[in-house]
This record gives C-alpha cells, sequence and structure tokens, in this order.
C-alpha cells in the first residue's frame, strides 16, 4: 500500500490505488442512487403502499419520518466517508450497513423491488467487506 504525498493524514491507497475514503463514499453514492430510483419505480406500480397510500389513504408523519431517517443515514455515510478517522470510519460504516440491509430487506415488494434490494444490498456488503479489510498505513520514514 502507498501513503498519498501531500495529503493531510497521509490518506492510505488500497491495492486497487484508490484511496479507502473515496471508494466508500462513492459507493454509498451508488446505494442512495438505487433506493432513489427505487422508490421513483414504486410511484409507477398501482400496487405498491406508497402509491396506494398516495391515492387513498395518506401516509402518517411517523412513516414519512422513518423513511426520511434511513435516506438521510444513507447520504450522510457519503461525507462521513470522508471525514472520519480510520477506526471511527471503519466501525460507524459496518454498523450502519447492517442497519441499512435490514431496511432494505423489510421493505418493498414486487420484482422491480428486488432487483434493486439485491443490487443494494450487495454494495452495502461490499462496502462492510471493503471497511472490514481495510488496515491503516503506518508511514516509514
Amino acid at each position: 500500500m502507498n501513503i498519498t504525498k501531500g495529503s493531510p493524514q497521509g490518506t492510505n491507497k488500497s491495492t486497487t490505488g484508490i484511496d479507502p475514503k473515496i471508494k466508500l463514499s462513492l459507493l454509498w453514492i451508488f446505494v442512495v442512487l438505487l433506493m432513489v430510483y427505487a422508490d421513483i419505480v414504486s410511484l409507477m406500480d398501482p400496487t405498491s403502499a406508497i402509491r396506494e397510500r398516495m391515492v387513498g389513504v395518506p401516509m402518517s408523519a411517523v412513516f414519512l419520518l422513518a423513511g426520511a431517517i434511513v435516506m438521510i443515514i444513507s447520504m450522510v455515510m457519503v461525507i462521513l466517508s470522508w471525514v472520519l478517522t480510520y477506526k471511527v470510519n471503519r466501525w460507524v460504516t459496518i454498523v450502519i450497513g447492517a442497519f441499512m440491509i435490514v431496511n432494505i430487506i423489510t421493505g418493498g415488494h414486487g420484482l422491480y423491488y428486488v432487483l434493486f434490494a439485491a443490487v443494494e444490498v450487495a454494495c452495502i456488503l461490499l462496502i462492510t467487506w471493503f471497511s472490514w479489510k481495510w488496515k491503516p498505513v503506518v508511514e516509514s520514514i
């Protein structure tokens, strides 16, 4: 592994040459985009819970708040991947990854959602695996 010269904390690079913080942040961006698009497609599905509630009974404030919290957490992980220290970043990513997987698996329905959920879970598992395998680089002088 190499040290990126000129970086504030001697940011380390993985064997692929990509800083782990950048790799994690990009994967979180991909997960957020998948989640947003899955929600958009759900709005087009007349049998989805979201669409049924929009046409019939409005969603409760608690349900909307829970959905907002889940989305905000995944968006915040894009930023936290950049700013947290190695140790904190690693554990926060693993814990939030597990939380997000539970939320993804328990939500939605339909074949399209299964596809989105499978890709989202695969990406979060990859994020978790990268975080688990991430080792700090000791700079030699």
